[in-house]
C-alpha cells in the first residue's frame, strides 16, 4: 500500500515563537521541509539566524526577572497546565512530529504523554527546592546556600525526538527559575513550535519559552550570545565540541547529551529469545536513530549460533510502513533524509566491501512503496571485529552489529572498549552477575534485563565522549540551578 503524503493542512504556517508573536520570515532564510516517508515537500520554513536570536534573548532577559520572582505555587501551576494541555494535543503533537522526522506514529503517540509526565514530575520540585544550612565553627554566625536560576538557557535540541527532548531540558530548566530559548533543527520544527504555543495558553509569560528553529548559524550565535547564561546541546559529538569552543568566549556552562555506541551484553543464562529479540529495538527505535540505542549487540560464545539465528528471523518480521499509520511496532519508518540515507548506505557499503563483518540480513533501501522515501531496509552484520569502523562509530541508522565473547571478563573488556558511555544493556539471570557487570562497564546508565523508557525520576547522562551532566530527578534540576552561599555573622 503506498505510503501516503503529510497531511499539510495540519501544519499551518510554519514560523518563530519570539515573545508572544509568531514569526515568518527571518534573517536565516528558508528551509524548505521534506517528509521523510515520501521524500515530497511539505512547507517552506523560516529559518532564524543572529538578529532573531538576539530578539529572542532580549525578549527573555527582559522576563526572567518577572518569572523568577512570581511565587512558586504559581510557576508550579503553569507548568502543571502545560502538562496538561500536551496530554490534551497529544494526538495532534504526535501527528507534527511524524510530519516532522518520518517517525512511526507509535512512538510519537507516546512522546507528549513522556514529556507531559515530565513537565508534572518537574513542577512537583518547584516549592521544594531549597539549599542547606551549613554549620562552621567561625566566630558565632549562620552559613546557608540558595539554589538559584543561571537566567536565559539555550537548549539545542535534536530532531530524532524534537517533543521527549523538550520535556527532558526545559521542564528541569523552567521548574528552577530560568527563562528558556528552545533551538530545533530546520528539519523538525512542527511539534516544537506549538508546544511554544501551548505554552503560553498555559499562562508562562511571553518570553519565558521562545522557539527558534534554526540551522548551526543560529545555534552558533545561541551559544556565544552574552546574553544566555547556559547552554544545553544534544547531538553529535562533533558539533558538541563546537559548543564548548563556542561558549568558552563567554565561560557560559555547558551540558551535552551526546552520541553512542552502546552494549548490549547477552550471556548465555539468560532468556535468549526475549534478549534477542529486544536487541532489536536497537534499529527499530527511530529507525536506529537513537543515541541510547544498544547498536553492538554482544553475545556469549556458548549461545552465540543460537541468538544469532533468533535475530534473523526476528529481523525477517519486521516490515517497514507508513510511519503515520503504524501504531504499533515493530513497524518501522525512514531515517530522517537524503543525506542521512546515503551516508548510512555508505556505511553498509564499505562494511560490506571492506569485510567489517558478515552480512546477516538487510543491506539494502526500501523497494517499491518505499522508494520514494528515505527508508533502509533493518540491517544486521555478525561477526564483527570491535576494532572496526562498523563496531566503532555511531552510524545512527538501522544498522546493528554482532560480536561474539568469551566470558563475563572478555565482555566487559568489548564493551569499555570505545570512546562513547552513554548507555548499556546486561541481559543475564545470575543477580550477582548483574551487579558485578554494571559497575564494571563505563556508561551512565545502565539497563538489566529489559528496557522501558527514561523515567522522569530517574539521572540520565554519559560519561566519556557521549557528554557532560545529567538530566532527570533532582539531578536534572541541580544541572540548571547554581548554587549561591550566604554567610551571617550572629
Amino acid at each position: 500500500m503506498p505510503v501516503q503524503e503529510a497531511p499539510l493542512d495540519l501544519l499551518g504556517e510554519a514560523g518563530l515563537l519570539i515573545g508572544d508573536k509568531i514569526v515568518h520570515s527571518a534573517s536565516g532564510g528558508i528551509h524548505q521541509h521534506i517528509y521523510a516517508a515520501t521524500g515530497s515537500p511539505t512547507v517552506e520554513v523560516p529559518v532564524a539566524g543572529p538578529a532573531e536570536i538576539d530578539q529572542a534573548v532580549t525578549s527573555a532577559r527582559a522576563a526572567f526577572g518577572a518569572w523568577r520572582a512570581m511565587p512558586a505555587s504559581a510557576r508550579r501551576d503553569a507548568l502543571l497546565r502545560l502538562a496538561g494541555l500536551l496530554r490534551e494535543h497529544a494526538e495532534e503533537l504526535g501527528r507534527l512530529a511524524v510530519i516532522d522526522n518520518g517517525a512511526p506514529a507509535y512512538i510519537h503517540h507516546f512522546a507528549p504523554h513522556a514529556a507531559a509526565e515530565l513537565f508534572t514530575y518537574n513542577a512537583g520540585w518547584i516549592d521544594k527546592i531549597g539549599g542547606e544550612v551549613i554549620t562552621t565553627d567561625q566566630v558565632p554566625s549562620f552559613d546557608y546556600t540558595r539554589d538559584e536560576p543561571f537566567g536565559v538557557v539555550g537548549v539545542i535540541i535534536p530532531w530524532n525526538g524534537p517533543v521527549h527532548a523538550i520535556g527532558m531540558t526545559c521542564a528541569p530548566a523552567l521548574a528552577a527559575g530560568n527563562c528558556v530559548i528552545v533551538k530545533p533543527p530546520e528539519l523538525t520544527p512542527f511539534s516544537a513550535l506549538r508546544i511554544g504555543q501551548l505554552a503560553l495558553e498555559a499562562g508562562l509569560p511571553p518570553g519565558v519559552f521562545q522557539v527558534v528553529p534554526g540551522a548551526a548559524d543560529a545555534g552558533a550565535a545561541l551559544v556565544a550570545h552574552p546574553g544566555v547564561d547556559k547552554v544545553h546541546f544534544t547531538g553529535s559529538g562533533a558539533v558538541g565540541k563546537a559548543v564548548l569552543t563556542g561558549a568558552a568566549a563567554t565561560l557560559k556552562p555547558v551540558a551535552l547529551e551526546l552520541g553512542g555506541k552502546s552494549a548490549n551484553l547477552i550471556f548465555d543464562d539468560a532468556d535468549l529469545v526475549t534478549a534477542a529479540s529486544q536487541s532489536l529495538g536497537a534499529i527499530v527505535n527511530l529507525s536506529g536513530q537513537g543515541c541510547i540505542n544498544g547498536t553492538r549487540v554482544l553475545v556469549q560464545a556458548s549461545v552465540y549460533d543460537q541468538v544469532v539465528e533468533i535475530i534473523r528471523a526476528a529481523v525477517e518480521q519486521i516490515p517497514l510502513g507508513d510511519p503515520a499509520t503504524a501504531l504499533a511496532p515493530p513497524t518501522m519508518g525512514p531515517v530522517i533524509n537524503s543525506a542521512a540515507c546515503t551516508r548510512i548506505m555508505g556505511v553498509i557499503d564499505r562494511a560490506k566491501s571492506q569485510g567489517e563483518g558478515r552480512l546477516l540480513i538487510g543491506g539494502s533501501r526500501g523497494a517499491d512503496d518505499f522508494a520514494g522515501g528515505y527508508y533502509i531496509q533493518p540491517t544486521v552484520f555478525v561477526d564483527v571485529d570491535n576494532s572496526s569502523r562498523l563496531a566503532q562509530e555511531e552510524i545512527f541508522g538501522p544498522v546493528l552489529s554482532v560480536i561474539k565473547f568469551i566470558d563475563e571478563k572478555d565482555a566487559i573488556r568489548i564493551a569499555n572498549d570505545t570512546e562513547f558511555g552513554l548507555a548499556a544493556y546486561i541481559q543475564t539471570n545470575d543477580v550477582r552477575r548483574a551487579h558485578r557487570v554494571s559497575a564494571a562497564l563505563e556508561a551512565g546508565n545502565v539497563w538489566v534485563n529489559g528496557f522501558v523508557g527514561i523515567h522522569e525520576a530517574i539521572p540520565f547522562g554519559g560519561v566519556k565522549q557521549s557528554g557532560i551532566g545529567r538530566l532527570g530527578g533532582i539531578a536534572g534540576i541541580r544541572e540548571f540551578s547554581r548554587s549561591k552561599n550566604v554567610w551571617m555573622a550572629l
